[in-house]
């Protein structure tokens, strides 16, 4: 679902960058239902844990009252993407991926960082402007 640029946002699911995170989400619980039984409770659930927080807190952040809140959350969601880099980066050693599938979530955490933080740059911007 893009949306046309000046579409007015109306609620976190408007967003772009959510609807990125929410794909991301659903590739790693299909990619981690392929680890080893052992690592349900550990790496998987880490990794699982990790990429759900993103769009989590871009949601929470959106409905916060003010800019500098909904900036905050950006970077929360930003940190959680860089834990799931790390524990894909732990999959991958492990062998529980291929390097394309990996190559593949870290593209993805990539790209969804750097709307992240371009997102964060126009909330803070709008606040600087009001």
């Amino acid at each position: 679902m893009n949306l046309p640029h000046k579409t007015p946002i109306r609620c976190h699911r408007d967003l772009l960058v959510w609807q990125k995170a929410m794909d991301l989400v659903d590739f790693v619980y299909d990619l981690t239902d392929r680890f080893p039984a052992k690592e349900e409770r550990r790496l998987a659930s880490q990794l699982i844990r990790s990429v759900s927080s993103a769009p989590a807190n871009i949601a929470e952040g959106q409905a916060r009252a003010t800019s500098r809140d909904f900036a905050h959350f950006l970077i929360v969601a930003r940190a959680s993407l860089m834990e799931a880099d790390t524990h894909t980066e732990i999959a991958l050693r492990r062998r529980y991926v291929t390097p394309v599938e990996a190559k593949a979530v870290l593209d993805k955490i990539d790209e969804i960082s750097r709307m992240i933080i371009g997102l964060r740059n126009k909330v803070l911007q709008r606040k600087r402007t009001s």
